[in-house]
């Protein structure tokens, strides 16, 4: 018979070594769950760059703060939704519009931006 490569764990996958987070970074140790940032973390970064917006890059980090804030609350409206992420959706929402409004009336005047 020709040997098995890599067909070792195929009845069993998750005995010997392969029991932990299939997501999980692949930094985890044993202490460690997961493998990217918390909810609460993520409505921060959303919040960060939906303030941030206003004043630089709005049509870049807009969306990023409306992801953020979505991923935040779980990627639902229903239930209890933590502040800084609703507010980070609804700041990065009016970023993203504001930025889109002005990239269109820049481009009706003829003008650059600058």
């Amino acid at each position: 018979m020709m040997a098995s490569f890599g067909h070792g764990t195929r009845r069993h996958p998750r005995t010997r070594g392969r029991t932990g987070s299939r997501w999980g970074s692949p930094r985890a140790s044993r202490f460690e769950v997961g493998g990217g940032p918390d909810r609460a973390t993520l409505g921060i970064i959303g919040l960060v760059c939906a303030v941030a917006g206003f004043f630089v890059l709005g049509i870049i980090l807009g969306p990023v703060a409306i992801v953020c804030g979505w991923l935040a609350m779980g990627r639902s409206w229903a239930g209890p939704r933590p502040v800084p992420a609703l507010v980070a959706v609804v700041l990065g929402a009016i970023d993203t519009l504001l930025a889109v409004i002005a990239l269109a009336g820049a481009t009706t005047m003829g003008y650059g931006m600058f």
